[in-house]
């Protein structure tokens, strides 16, 4: 099916599309909005107050802080390519960081950050890049792309002509632009039909599952995992299901949910085994803020977020440590980390990709801080802003976050956090930017 006659199909039908797969599994556990919700054989209450806000205008302070948030895409722009480095002056980029340039982007345009020129020559550019990215057995694109010449690599930047195989979260992730950009901006449509009639988008869905591909254990090859946990799982399938496909199983909570009682709260977890399943189920506050930018949330998603943040707010109101966790970049090895409410059996755990224990490196995160500042009206999301308000540089960007052991800011500069902070900022002013403007 060609994507911009399953756009069609998805504009006429929208909430048919996105309310299907919840609605199946949700109305035969969800009776009114007074009453209990239970999912499977777990209740929760769903009248708990969300204090959301309202689109307002942004301040001279904020608008500022946009465009300190797009000097990072200034700094780090391939004009060859169009393809902005992930981190600072590295080149090279993966499809989540690449989705958060071109979300970047799309904020700006709406913030008037950038003029109408620069919005479409730089949209002009990257679409036409993705849709001549050399791909992963010619059906998917690699899980890392040099920046400059377009080579595949694996994540340290070192060519690899096969690939490293192709994530179905970070594809998810990239279809969430092409969505808006077909909806909102149709010059670019015969652009992003290019990129999507290059990419097989259904060989990394089985039996309405995600599907990622890495180099085989057993094989010259590659061999198909499942991939995605709760939050992230759901938030990437809702694109796909805008294009008709069968994301099913992916978008309901149903099947691996378990919650758990973290500084109080009942936050919901993912119950898959990561020894047995060979990946980790991290419980962060990333996937549950872009499904709120972005898609404005669904009926059980806005709770579940909504009990995410809550822990984080009740754990600064035992300790006193200004708390917005997620996966982010660091200025010093081991460089990435995943700063999680809940992962791998432990709560607050501080992990690598791995599994390694990373508590050291416990760090506010910039990103957490704007996107629940954006999301929520309360006293705690103006303590976040306060502490996140600093973290930049004039020059560079946003900075990922500041350390909790040392107080030291975490100096590292990257695609992920200066797009939330648009996105997070653009949310401010139009709402969720995946219905703005539609009807």
């Amino acid at each position: 099916m060609e994507f911009k006659k399953a756009v069609v199909n998805a504009r006429h039908h929208i909430v048919f599309i996105l309310g299907l797969a919840t609605a199946l599994f949700i109305s035969f556990t969800i009776e009114t909005r007074e009453a209990p919700q239970v999912l499977g054989n777990i209740t929760f209450e769903s009248s708990e107050p969300i204090p959301l806000k309202t689109s307002r205008i942004l301040t001279q302070e904020e608008y500022q802080w946009a465009n300190t948030a797009w000097q990072y895409f200034e700094n780090n722009y391939q004009e060859n390519t169009g393809l902005v480095n992930s981190v600072d002056g590295y080149e090279s980029t993966t499809m989540w960081d690449t989705a958060s340039y071109i979300m970047g982007l799309i904020s700006a345009e709406k913030l008037n950050v950038i003029t109408d020129d620069v919005f479409t020559i730089r949209m002009e550019k990257v679409l036409q890049t993705l849709a001549r990215l050399p791909l992963v057995d010619n059906r998917l694109p690699n899980k890392a792309y040099n920046t400059v010449t377009l080579e595949m690599v694996d994540y340290s930047n070192k060519p690899t002509p096969n690939g490293i195989g192709w994530s179905a979260i970070d594809i998810g992730r990239i279809l969430v632009p092409m969505n808006i950009i077909v909806w909102q901006y149709p010059q670019f449509n015969k652009q992003v039909n290019n990129v999507l009639n290059a990419w097989h988008v259904g060989d990394m869905i089985k039996e309405g599952y995600l599907y990622g591909s890495r180099l085989s254990t057993s094989s010259d090859g590659f061999e198909l995992v499942q991939e995605g946990r709760i939050g992230y799982e759901e938030y990437a399938a809702k694109s796909m299901s805008l294009m008709g496909r069968d994301v099913f199983n992916a978008m309901k909570y149903i099947d691996y949910l378990e919650f758990k009682t973290i500084s109080g709260v009942e936050v919901p977890t993912d119950l898959r085994d990561p020894a047995k399943y060979h990946a980790h189920n991290y419980v962060v506050s990333e996937s549950y803020i872009l499904d709120g930018l972005e898609f404005g949330a669904d009926s059980v998603s806005k709770i579940f977020a909504h009990r995410v943040y809550q822990a984080q707010e009740a754990r600064y109101n035992d300790t006193g440590i200004v708390t917005a966790v997620s996966e982010d970049n660091l200025d010093q090895a081991p460089y990435f980390v995943y700063n999680t409410v809940f992962s791998d059996g432990k709560e607050w755990n501080a992990i690598t990709d791995t599994g390694e224990d990373a508590s050291e490196f416990k760090s506010l995160s910039t990103k957490a801080a704007f996107g629940w500042y954006a999301l929520y009206k309360t006293d705690y999301t103006e303590v976040l802003i306060q502490e996140a308000q600093t973290l930049f540089s004039e020059d560079k960007g946003w900075y990922s976050g500041r350390y909790e052991l040392t107080g030291e800011i975490n100096k590292a500069i990257t695609a992920n956090t200066n797009g939330i902070v648009l996105e997070s900022l653009a949310y401010i002013e139009n709402g969720s930017l995946l219905s703005v403007g539609i009807k």
